[in-house]
């Protein structure tokens, strides 16, 4: 009896061997039967704005079907191109990745088109402490004096003047690969031709600030920005009206008239008065 259960295991054991076997047999066989592709891949790791040299390339085969429609055969064809995003080593090289032929390397291969590039100071409190790196998107806020009418004294007020600008470099880097925060002395920003105009005035108005933001929060919020008063919650003092300039008075033409010589009248409840000029001399006569 013991044996007759020996047995069984064992043909229990060997079937299933078996049915491995052939399992596995069949998917070697299929995926022998895959198509694949040679693509271009990186053997290295690629920087973003790095020319593309020969010795950074390699080929590797990929499955037809997952092959990337912009993907490279031809090693030759990346020759001297630009890299505007950085590349990871085995991964494919792709179009989309590629500045336009004709490129040189260096920062201003990432620019995007239309845009500009742009380079303000900080220092470890404006400069996020080192948390704004390539990559990132800030927003710049300036805090400035603000002219007031009147003579009276200029308000301090701080205000957002810019709002989800990309981080190109800080300092002389430009990869968006590392996380780790760097306090540095400047930091280079992408912008509009309009934008970079109020960034070069805000700079030279008063004391600029970066404030980081979410990389995947694209709302704009419109401020006014906030006063010292404001902040502080005190009055604002009352304008103080200058009274006008006293009217000068326009001078009067006085003519003078001479005396007349006294004259003698009689007066009376029904006299009547006649004035009488004899030789040059003035008489009043009454009846």
């Amino acid at each position: 009896m013991k044996n007759m259960k020996a047995i069984v295991l064992l043909v229990l054991a060997v079937i299933t061997g078996l049915a491995a076997a052939v399992y596995a047999a069949s998917w070697v066989s299929q995926r022998g039967n895959i198509a694949s592709t040679k693509v271009v891949v990186a053997a290295v790791d690629i920087e973003l704005g790095s020319k593309i040299s020969p010795q950074m390339l390699t080929t590797s085969e990929w499955p037809s079907e997952s092959v990337p429609s912009d993907a490279f055969k031809d090693a030759a064809a990346l020759q001297d191109r630009v890299v505007k995003a950085s590349v990871l080593r085995g991964e494919a090289i792709v179009d989309r990745k590629l500045a336009p032929a004709g490129t040189q390397g260096g920062l201003s291969a990432v620019i995007a088109e239309g845009k500009r590039a742009m380079t303000v100071r900080v220092n470890d409190v404006v400069g996020v402490a080192g948390f704004a790196l390539p990559g990132n998107y800030v927003d710049v806020m300036v805090n400035a004096q603000q002219d007031r009418a009147g003579g009276q004294v200029p308000n301090q007020v701080s205000m957002t003047v810019l709002e989800q600008v990309l981080v190109l470099a800080v300092a002389q880097e430009a990869s968006r690969d590392d996380t780790k925060p760097k306090v540095v002395s400047a930091v280079t920003l992408e912008l509009s031709p309009g934008d970079a105009e109020k960034l070069d005035l805000a700079r030279s108005v008063g004391t600029l600030s970066l404030v980081l933001r979410n990389q995947l929060d694209k709302t704009q919020v419109a401020t006014s920005g906030v006063t010292k008063a404001e902040l502080l919650g005190l009055k604002q003092p009352a304008a103080i009206i200058k009274a006008p300039p006293a009217a000068v008075p326009t001078p009067v033409a006085v003519r003078r008239v001479a005396p007349q010589p006294p004259t003698t009248r009689m007066s009376g409840p029904s006299s009547v008065c006649v004035e009488v000029i004899r030789n040059g001399t003035r008489a009043l006569d009454c009846f």
